[in-house]
């Protein structure tokens, strides 16, 4: 059972702090713009007023994260589609999914509007510090079920942070509390290349007291992949790609805000999500087998092929067309 003051910095907020944070969050100034941005046809005070009116997270996602995300869809997109839902229905107990990432924010919520279409309960959600850069921005995130994961400290202090991370999400899943998303890499994949970083595979490990196989194996891993037809924040991606070229790439001040709010608003075309078959016994087996390094390297690429075979290559991503 998880213990809501040891983790008290990283996990979501309880019922209670959500609540509190809400109300915080309905008072601010930049609410009656971002009402009529997403609720144009309705008064400026439509989303203060309903943020008042919340008495939980589910409430706060039910009724109202679904219909921002239903409103961003609308007018940003032509279209959302995901396959392979059935394969969560199968899956005794808890799960992690494991994505790839193109879109700060979209991403993670559209992996809760379709756990809710599906009748099934929402993730967690991982979520790096660099991100929280203000008090509204944590609000609105931890009462979103975020998990913040500690960006930017020495290595001392990640490896301890990598470990209570690790034991944080292993908890959850096999007591049964809550299934949890994480990208497969640090950051948004900015040059197309889907790819699962290895120090993510052995923080999942960390945590367990088990054998390799036993540890993976009690986490439900579930390869998902998301695209775009016209990909999120393209242009601030292949400046950074470009820049990073030339040497070591700087982000300025709230760049990052800059591509939450760019993400939401450009246009989108088509999104897909597929949703791919857990890696299953006989996998992880095979992987336990190897030494080593070797061990997280067979599961690593177990995860890229799924990830990547589930990416919808739409004509906007074809050479010649």
């Amino acid at each position: 059972m998880i213990n809501d003051a040891e983790f008290g910095d990283i996990r979501p907020y309880t019922d209670e702090e959500a609540v509190a944070a809400l109300d915080r969050v309905s008072r601010h100034p930049m609410m009656p713009v971002i009402s009529k941005y997403l609720f144009s046809d309705l008064p400026a005070s439509t989303l203060s007023r309903m943020l008042r009116g919340i008495g939980s997270i589910d409430q706060f996602q039910d009724d109202v994260m679904i219909g921002v995300i239903d409103a961003i869809l609308a007018k940003t997109s032509t279209g959302f589609s995901c396959s392979g839902v059935e394969h969560l229905k199968g899956i005794r107990g808890r799960f992690l999914a494991v994505s790839n990432h193109r879109d700060i924010v979209l991403d993670p919520a559209l992996i809760q509007y379709v756990m809710h279409d599906a009748g099934l309960p929402y993730t967690e959600i991982c979520v790096g510090s660099n991100l929280i850069t203000s008090q509204l921005i944590e609000d609105l995130m931890r009462s979103n079920r975020m998990i913040k994961v500690i960006r930017g400290i020495g290595a001392r202090e990640l490896y301890l942070s990598s470990q209570r991370l690790s034991q944080y999400m292993r908890e959850s899943i096999v007591s049964d509390r809550a299934s949890i998303w994480i990208a497969q890499r640090e950051g948004r994949t900015k040059n197309g290349l889907d790819t699962t970083e290895q120090g993510l595979l052995k923080m999942f490990d960390m945590s367990g007291q088990g054998s390799f196989e036993e540890n993976f194996s009690e986490l439900n891993i579930v390869p998902m992949s998301i695209s775009y037809e016209y990909e999120s924040c393209d242009s601030r991606k292949a400046r950074e790609v470009l820049l990073r070229r030339e040497g070591p790439y700087v982000k300025k001040a709230n760049e990052d805000l800059h591509s939450i709010m760019t993400g939401i608003r450009q246009q989108k075309g088509h999104i897909h999500l597929e949703i791919e078959a857990p890696l299953t016994p006989e996998e992880i087996h095979e992987a336990s087998t190897c030494e080593k390094n070797d061990r997280y390297q067979a599961i690593r690429q177990a995860l890229d092929r799924r990830i990547i075979d589930g990416y919808r290559l739409w004509k906007t991503k074809l050479y010649g067309t």
